[in-house]
């Protein structure tokens, strides 16, 4: 079952990040990993993941190199330091939300 559009959307940077600080990857690879992982719960095209890309490695998060693959040139894309460390903000701030969020679901305290 894919997840909410809306609840999705800050979610993209988080994804990418991580898929990318485990291995570099190709764009086609982490649409297919990020859909394999979250059993397609989440989800991106192509056409929506080269602008996040470039957007990402436009402000110095991720750089790219070509390599040839099975006869086939790819662009790979690399997580750099600046990378690193916006995982591990985004990482702690998920977690922060995941407590706020639950905290109310659980519906603990009086009202």
């Amino acid at each position: 079952m894919r997840v909410d559009k809306e609840l999705s959307k800050g979610s993209h940077e988080l994804i990418i990040l991580k898929l990318l600080s485990r291995e570099d990857m190709y764009g086609y690879q982490i649409v297919q990993r990020m859909a394999l992982l979250s059993d397609n719960a989440f989800s991106m095209s192509q056409g929506s993941l080269y602008p996040f890309l470039h957007r990402l490695e436009d402000a110095g998060l991720l750089s790219s190199y070509n390599m040839t693959e099975n006869g086939r040139e790819r662009v790979f894309y690399h997580l750099t330091g600046a990378g690193r460390k916006a995982l591990a903000d985004k990482e702690d701030g998920w977690k922060r939300y995941v407590r706020a969020m639950e905290g109310i679901l659980k519906g603990g305290g009086p009202c």
